[in-house]
This record gives structure tokens, sequence and C-alpha cells, in this order.
């Protein structure tokens, strides 16, 4: 019997990544396509930030379809759950009719997920489920998985994390009652390299800015840089 085949739900951070990592590895699930909320304004991941050329460029080293969910900035409820009843949709059209999440502990945001999706006839996978995530931090830096922080929420994490590789020097100074994989919203990243990627991607940090109450780290194509390993 093969495997069941599954859409990934997207951010363009390391959760996502490892959580296709695993899925891959699994005999279970074959992901697809990679589903992603942009924001059409201002043509970036919603509060990711990262730019949409670099969520092409993802796409293409996990050598996967990239469904593009486009919304506004700000976007109510109403407007997102419609533009992703109308993704729901096209995957059921294709005989998709399960979507897998990186999600970690949050039960709310879990329940949410079930209930819209069981509404719409899909079911949600959640393969990182209830990881011990100081333990799943290093086992991604670990495996190979490497990330910017993009966003940083300074009421949980100092600003001074913005724009920093996630990698073993970062945990190694990790503050006390921060979760190490920003599952509160403490922080969110945008994944350049790892064992889901066919090749690394060439980026570079820009500039990092403070804006609507986030610290935000731009992240840009490499000019004229090698591959990250």
């Amino acid at each position: 019997m093969g495997r069941t085949k599954i859409w990934l739900s997207w951010s363009s951070g390391k959760d996502g990544a490892w959580a296709l990592h695993e899925l891959r590895a699994s005999r279970e699930f074959e992901v697809t396509g990679l589903l992603t909320t942009v924001n059409r304004d201002a043509g970036r991941v919603a509060m990711h930030a990262v730019r949409e050329e670099l969520l092409e460029a993802q796409a293409a080293a996990a050598g996967l379809p990239l469904l593009k969910v486009s919304i506004p900035s700000p976007c109510s409820n109403v407007v997102y759950e419609e533009a992703m009843g109308a993704a729901m949709a096209q995957a059921r059209a294709e005989g998709i009719v399960h979507v897998a999440f990186g999600d970690l502990f949050l039960e709310d945001i879990r329940r949410y997920r079930e209930e819209k999706l069981h509404a719409v006839g899909m079911t949600p996978i959640f393969p990182l489920w209830g990881r011990n995530t100081r333990v799943l931090a290093r086992e991604m830096v670990e495996g190979g998985l490497r990330a910017y922080l993009t966003c940083v929420d300074p009421r949980q994490l100092d600003r001074r994390f913005a724009g920093r590789r996630f990698d073993a020097s970062l945990l190694d100074e990790w503050p006390a009652g921060v979760d190490p994989c920003g599952e509160n919203g403490e922080f969110h990243t945008f994944a350049f390299a790892g064992p889901m990627f066919s090749a690394g991607l060439a980026v570079e940090l820009g500039e990092i800015v403070e804006r609507d109450g986030f610290v935000f780290a731009d992240v840009l194509p490499a000019r004229g840089a090698a591959t990250h390993s």
C-alpha cells in the first residue's frame, strides 16, 4: 500500500522544515505540496516576514510545489478562513484530505485546526506534537538544519536575538523560561539549509527594524555568495 499523500503547512521556519524531514522519513505519508499564507500587500510570509522570492527558493530546494494563499494585512479571521477554505477545496479536488502542521504543544491551536479542517472534510497531522522542545531544538541543529531568527517578540525575548542564527551557540545562551522552539510566539525563523533541502540557500542578513511591536530581521538573497551548507 502506498503512502498517504498530504500537504504541509509551510511558514518558511524551522518547525515546518523539520516536520518535512520527519514526514519524508516516515513510511506513512508523502508530502506533495507546501501550503503558505502570504501577505499580498508586502509580498512576504505572514508573521515571519520572509520575502516571497526566498519562500519560492525554499520550495524549489525541497522539490515541492508551493501553494500560496494570498491574504491582506491586517487580516480578519473571517477572511483568513475563507481563503483557507478555498485552499482546502483545491486540496480535495486533487485527492488530498490530510494537511500536516509543525505545531508542538499549544492545545488551543491544535483544537482550532482540527475543528476547521474536520468541518471541510480534512484531517490534520501533527508529526512533531508533544516533543520536548529543548531536545528537539538540539536535534534540529545537530541534524543540519540552519535558520535565522526573522521575528522576535521583545515582550518575551530580548531584541538582540533578532537576526541571530539558530545554532548550537544560540541554544547554549538561551534564556531560561523562553521556549527554544518559539512555540509561544517568542520568535519566528527562516530555514535556509538542512536535510529537507537538496541544497542550502545562499542568503545574507539585511536590515533589522522594529515595527508593530515586533523586531524583524530581513533575510536577503546573497549577492554573489556561495551556497550555505
